[in-house]
């Protein structure tokens, strides 16, 4: 058998091309974040650093980055539970319901994905001041939750749907009320779907800019996104410093995707086993 398997050369070789073009901007942004000012003009961009330093992270430090660091570390963990609650207990019912009301409850709910951010931002921001949310972390919080459920509650649902339906009514015939079984059986067995969920959401939530731009003013309320976009103006030629930020800014991201690796490649191929 192993005589007869064909090598996919073509395939083989997009792969290690792809790796290539997804490699080499990571690695420019590390090394040179790692560059004096002056070294950056006078350096190879992909060059090793001849004097490695961290004086870039250093003045990144220095300008508040913390205090936009904890702001989107707020928005980001607040944004994420709530979705991740509400998603659930949404397709608990939808997949447990099977009535017209639960079907009719998922297209409205899926209504969402066709819906694009940028067409609703007028309203947003007029609830958002009518609400005398403006200029706060709450202003950052709601939209990211309204928007993040459709995607959420089309995962969930079909990771629940997989769960065979014998071990809800085995519960339900020794006394077990909805939400007996929601915590004690639906948790426990969506936690794939979960992690799934909510990588993608803080991705999104810790990356976004939109939202920021428009719901927020002060320098109190900034989060990441748009403080790099500030970095960018402050250190227009202090490029090391920009990429310092940015690399700083994507550590957290790194580091949920590698806690939750395993969980979200399962949670990806919810659905598709039927």
């Amino acid at each position: 058998m192993m005589r007869n398997r064909k090598v996919n050369v073509v395939g083989g070789l997009s792969a290690w091309l792809w790796l290539l073009i997804t490699i080499v901007p990571i690695y420019y942004i590390v090394i040179t974040s790692l560059r004096k000012q002056s070294a950056y003009f006078t350096e190879g961009p992909l060059s090793i650093p001849e004097n490695p330093t961290l004086s870039a992270y250093q003045l990144v430090l220095q300008n508040d980055f913390l205090k936009y660091f904890v702001n989107s570390l707020i928005v980001t963990l607040v944004s994420v539970a709530l979705t991740l609650v509400v998603a659930l207990m949404a397709s608990y019912y939808v997949a447990r319901s099977g009535t017209r009301v639960s079907a009719g409850v998922l297209r409205l709910i899926l209504l969402g994905l066709a819906i694009p951010l940028q067409a609703t931002i007028i309203p947003v921001y007029y609830m958002i001041v009518k609400l005398g949310l403006y200029d706060t972390l709450i202003a950052l919080i709601l939209p990211s939750i309204a928007f993040s459920i459709p995607i959420s509650v089309l995962i969930i649902v079909n990771f629940l749907r997989d769960i065979p339906g014998e071990l809800f009514e085995s519960m339900h015939m020794d006394g077990a009320t909805d939400w007996r079984m929601l915590r004690s059986l639906a948790l426990p067995l969506t936690r794939p779907a979960l992690m799934t969920v909510g990588v993608y959401i803080g991705l999104n939530v810790w990356n976004g800019f939109l939202f920021p731009l428009i719901l927020t003013q002060s320098s109190s309320v900034r989060v990441l996104p748009l403080s790099l976009w500030t970095y960018q103006g402050q250190f227009a030629v202090n490029v090391p410093a920009v990429l310092a930020a940015v690399t700083l800014s994507a550590i957290p991201v790194l580091a949920a995707y590698i806690v939750g690796r395993r969980q979200l490649v399962s949670g990806l191929t919810a659905g598709f086993g039927k």
